[in-house]
């Protein structure tokens, strides 16, 4: 018997934030994410889903009042699919094939009483950069916001009858691996152009950033149908939310004059410092991160973001700053290792750049799919 308990007061927010903790406490590579980060995708006034989605979570215990799995379910009017679909996501389970169809279906029913005919998960009630897809391959200590899991939960998935809908890769290469000779030799034509220049972004001058990289973002990719358009004042925002994490050394533009052509952005892997803090994150961990922040060493930084404007793309302009920026961090920070945000496989375009960044696939996450109608035809995302 599995009793079924919706999340609605403390106890069981509490519960909810507590039971992976549970689960992952003999696995080395957990890294408990940020309780207020969880908490922040369930709040009405911080997630600006809520106003044309609906999201609810629930807690399943046995018959000793035991917890053995959590889940959310939820329908997102933004999350445009080929038939109503609505998704499910922060699960976890117990080793337990019977607990997890359980799960499921009842996530199924919460849908279909909608009149929803899919399911997606694991994913996130808001976007994708977070909390967003199943692990199945390079069980290591995650980034930041970035899904863990144990690998029988792949098996639970698909024993269910879920099926890939699209593949996550995560690519990465070593900080002092050797670099392309074909960036050496780009740098050394780009770097005898007096109007070529390579900046790092500076904390002090955080709006010009903004805006060159609103510039770039918004040519390279959401004008070609890949992203969607960013507006300076949004990014301006994430900038300064981001300001005590960014690394001065790590994020490069390069211009035309005056004009921003491209850029390549990385912060610190803060998971390398956030799993000191067992999810909290009040006034004392706070402190503990600046301590964390300022003594501990961190080897890894995260790429976010890698963009050409289209006029600069095949010439060269990206092993200018690549080798650029490489020589500098080198010698101004303790990062070893560089990984990729995930890159959806229905996306070759950035997969073929960071292949030509000398990288390899170290992680892989998976978005799986599952159709109510068992007989209607199942199809992959779309390739851009």
């Amino acid at each position: 018997m599995i009793i079924v308990e919706e999340v609605q007061n403390e106890e069981q927010q509490k519960e909810f934030l507590q039971f992976p903790a549970e689960l992952y406490q003999q696995d080395k590579n957990y890294i408990r994410p940020l309780d207020k980060d969880i908490e922040e995708v369930f709040d009405p006034g911080k997630n600006k889903f809520f106003k044309t989605g609906e999201c609810k979570r629930f807690l399943f215990k046995n018959k000793n009042n035991t917890t053995v799995g959590k889940i959310a379910v939820f329908i997102n009017d933004f999350y445009k699919q080929d038939q109503p679909t609505g998704g499910i996501g922060f699960f976890d389970c117990i080793n337990d094939q019977e607990t997890a169809n359980f799960i499921f279906d009842y996530c199924k029913n919460w849908l279909q009483e909608k009149d929803i005919e899919a399911m997606d998960g694991p994913i996130n009630f808001g976007e994708r950069d977070k909390f967003w897809g199943l692990l199945i391959e390079g069980f290591s200590p995650p980034l930041f916001g970035m899904n863990y899991n144990f690998p029988y939960y792949k098996e639970l998935f698909e024993n269910y009858g879920f099926q890939l809908y699209f593949e996550q890769l995560c690519f990465s290469r070593p900080i002092f691996a050797e670099v392309s000779r074909v960036f050496k030799v780009m740098h050394e034509k780009h770097k005898r152009n007096p109007a070529i220049s390579a900046q790092p972004m500076k904390k002090n001058n955080l709006k010009k950033f903004a805006r060159d990289f609103t510039e770039v973002y918004n040519n390279a990719w959401a004008a070609h149908g890949e992203g969607k358009w960013l507006e300076e004042a949004k990014v301006l925002k994430m900038f300064n939310t981001m300001k005590p994490i960014i690394n001065e050394h790590i994020s490069w533009f390069v211009y035309e004059n005056e004009k921003p052509i491209a850029m390549w952005m990385n912060i610190p892997d803060v998971n390398q410092w956030i799993k000191y803090l067992n999810g909290k994150f009040g006034c004392i961990e706070k402190l503990k991160l600046l301590w964390y922040k300022r003594f501990k060493k961190n080897d890894k930084m995260v790429g976010l973001v890698f963009g050409v404007i289209p006029e600069w793309q095949r010439k060269g302009i990206d092993g200018y700053m690549i080798w650029e920026g490489t020589q500098h961090l080198r010698k101004h920070t303790d990062f070893k290792v560089t990984e990729l945000q995930w890159i959806g496989d229905f996306n070759p375009k950035m997969i073929k750049i960071a292949e030509t960044l000398d990288t390899t696939v170290t992680r892989k996450l998976v978005t799986y799919r599952y159709l109510f109608d068992r007989n209607k035809t199942f199809e992959r995302h779309p390739m851009l």
